[in-house]
This record gives structure tokens, C-alpha cells and sequence, in this order.
């Protein structure tokens, strides 16, 4: 990790985030992260390898950052996410069909899922779940986020590289 003062995560992570690994893992990684984020994309991967590589010694956290005047899916995307319990398989299939996100999209691809997708496109129309995005949205500017992917590991911004190796090293280290 950097030498200077990171900046710290204000919303400590609990039951309210979407986490995948054990609760008392030794190191946890927190992304601030937009769906329509290109970056975001190319962060996805890499990611899931790190998550591979630490296995039960991580737990990871996903909260949305929209940028909406830069991706003007990507609240929409992030609300179609949070329905009806299926985040982690509708946040994959987000990521791995970034260009394609606009609402028809978003309801076949919660049909795909097994969602029931006309529910899915009455909610995404009522604004269902747009407080809780917004909610994740206010954690991050609070903790100092101002663009995506934006990590924290254990609590502290992380602004180093975050290609697999980078990003590895710097979570074991944390985890001793």
C-alpha cells in the first residue's frame, strides 16, 4: 500500500452489502464499481481472479457508483442488480454483457436468470430499489470516491495498480 494516508471507507461493511467470502476473512476488498464503466470491465476479471487466488481468505464487497452524466445505464443496471436476491449472478452477466444495458436488456436478462422479469421491469419503472443505489452512491463520495473502480482493502483506499499481481500482493500483505 501506499506510503501516505489513505483515505478511509465511512460506511463500514455489514449486513446491508452484497459480499461474496466469509464475514471474518482476514482481508476485504471493497469495490466502488459502475456497470457501464469500461474500466469497471476490464477490473471484472481480474477481480474474480483475485478472488480465486485468495479463496476463503477474502471477502468481497460490490457497492454501485453510478456515473450517470458519463453512463446513463449504469443506475439502472446497478437497481436490475439488487432485484429480487440474485445480485452476484445478475452482476456477472452485467459485466459480461457491458454493451448491452438499456432496460430490455436488463429484464431478458433477469427472465435469463430465472427472475420474474416483468416484476423486474415494473420495479426498474417505480424506481424500487434506486434508494439503495443511492445509498451506495452517498457511502462512496463520502469516502472520498470520485470515479470507478474505486478500492478499499480492509477499510483504507487502495490507489495502487490493481492488476492481479499488484492487486494480490497488496491483499496478502494486508491479511497478515
Amino acid at each position: 500500500m501506499s506510503k501516505r494516508a489513505a483515505a478511509a471507507l465511512t460506511l463500514p461493511v455489514g449486513e446491508r452489502d452484497h459480499t461474496q467470502g466469509p464475514a471474518d476473512a482476514p482481508v476485504t476488498l471493497v469495490e466502488y464499481g459502475d456497470y457501464e464503466c469500461p474500466h469497471c470491465g476490464r477490473a471484472y476479471p481480474i477481480v474474480k481472479e483475485v478472488r480465486r487466488r485468495l479463496g476463503r481468505r477474502l471477502r468481497f464487497v460490490f457497492r454501485n457508483f453510478p456515473l450517470r452524466e458519463s453512463h446513463p445505464h449504469a443506475e439502472h443496471a446497478a437497481e436490475a442488480a439488487g432485484a429480487q436476491g440474485k445480485f452476484w449472478e445478475m452482476h456477472d452477466r452485467l459485466f459480461e454483457r457491458q454493451f448491452a444495458l438499456d432496460d430490455d436488456y436488463l429484464i431478458e436478462y433477469a427472465a435469463d436468470l430465472g427472475l420474474d422479469a416483468a416484476r423486474v421491469g415494473k420495479e426498474l419503472a417505480a424506481g424500487t430499489y434506486a434508494p439503495r443505489v443511492r445509498e451506495d452512491f452517498r457511502s462512496g463520495v463520502t469516502s472520498g470516491v470520485n470515479g470507478t473502480p474505486t478500492f478499499f482493502i480492509n477499510g483504507s483506499r487502495y490507489d495502487e495498480s490493481w492488476e492481479v499481481e499488484a492487486l494480490v500482493a497488496a491483499l496478502e500483505d494486508a491479511a497478515r
